[in-house]
């Protein structure tokens, strides 16, 4: 059984990976959604498809350049952090 303290830690290190692999979409999408939020301010054109498919398209983009270190990441916390708590367990 796991204690409750390695559960804790076990937790701890996941969240941070999924804070860290989740970082590079969020901040494109947050910063497209500004530009375009203020595109559409500055011309008044409220169109929805103005918004949602280039920050599809961006997130898209950035998560296909970033698929390698998000796999690496998620591979890395595995090895090192699970793999010792399901063999030892």
């Amino acid at each position: 059984m796991m204690s409750e303290a390695l559960f804790y830690d076990t937790l701890r290190a996941g969240l941070w990976t999924a804070f860290v692999v989740s970082i590079p979409i969020l901040t494109v999408a947050l910063t497209v959604g500004l530009v375009i939020g203020l595109f559409q301010a500055l011309t008044s054109i409220q169109e929805m498809t103005l918004t949602f498919v280039p920050k599809l398209g961006a997130i898209v983009a950035v998560f296909w350049g970033t698929m390698g270190f998000m796999s690496e990441t998620l591979v890395s916390f595995f090895q090192a952090t699970l793999m010792p708590v399901i063999v030892g367990g």
